[in-house]
């Protein structure tokens, strides 16, 4: 419970990955890749109940044993490549019985993000009379020295004119890492899925807590910070 608000923590994971086959069930250091959301979950002081949606009875089964909810399997059709985050926490919000009013969906692709984080994020929800927080992390390099190749392979115009400058001259810029999404479930249904633009703002963490395995290069960094310490 959080200020009077019921919230419902909502981990996707499904058992299809292309770039890292099974990769919610890789041993990571000592316990499966999708534990360490679980478990930074069910620390979490405002979280009323923690469920993983899958189409896996594998991810089901690892996921129970960790303390989470899985109350059905994910259909088909919501397990595809294509699939939305937006899809999947609809659809777990339609299939239970008792109604919540904050959403809190984590990706198990994150196992650096802690339950101080989960809470400092709603913390920053309700400072700030927030509809959503969304966690980002500072850029590793200015999208203005990013562009694209001309028809001919050279650099012609790759650079945009304001770009040309120190990078203390800079502006700050800042990306999604993928670690928190907490959304008023109001918010949720009236824009039929996450968004961006309506009172959401942002929750600041560091580049270590924001790796995000997408990668066996991602796995194995991950690794090593957790074994590091």
């Amino acid at each position: 419970m959080f200020n009077q608000n019921k919230v419902l923590a909502i981990i996707p994971a499904r058992g299809g990955s292309k770039r890292l086959p099974n990769k919610n069930l890789m041993m990571l250091v000592d316990k499966p890749l999708i534990s360490w959301t679980i478990e930074a979950a069910l620390l979490s002081q405002y979280i009323d109940r923690v469920i993983v949606s899958t189409d896996s009875y594998d991810i089901k089964q690892i996921s129970e044993s960790y303390g989470a909810d899985v109350p059905f399997i994910r259909p088909p059709e919501l397990a595809a490549d294509d699939s939305s985050s937006s899809e999947v926490i609809l659809h777990v919000l339609q299939k239970l019985d008792v109604q919540y009013d904050v959403v809190v969906m984590l990706q198990p692709t994150s196992p650096m993000r802690s339950f101080m984080h989960i809470d400092e994020s709603l913390e920053t929800m309700l400072n700030n009379q927030a509809d959503g927080i969304v966690s980002v992390t500072p850029c590793e390099h200015s999208p203005l020295w990013a562009g694209t190749l001309s028809s001919d392979g050279s650099l012609t115009d790759f650079l945009d004119v304001n770009a040309n400058r120190r990078s203390q001259e800079l502006p700050n810029f800042y990306r999604l890492n993928g670690a928190i999404f907490c959304y008023k479930v109001e918010n949720l249904i009236l824009n039929n899925g996450i968004n961006y633009k309506n009172n959401i703002f942002p929750y600041f963490m560091d580049r270590y807590s924001s790796v995000d395995i997408d990668t066996k290069d991602d796995f194995d960094y991950a690794e090593y910070l957790l074994l590091k310490g």
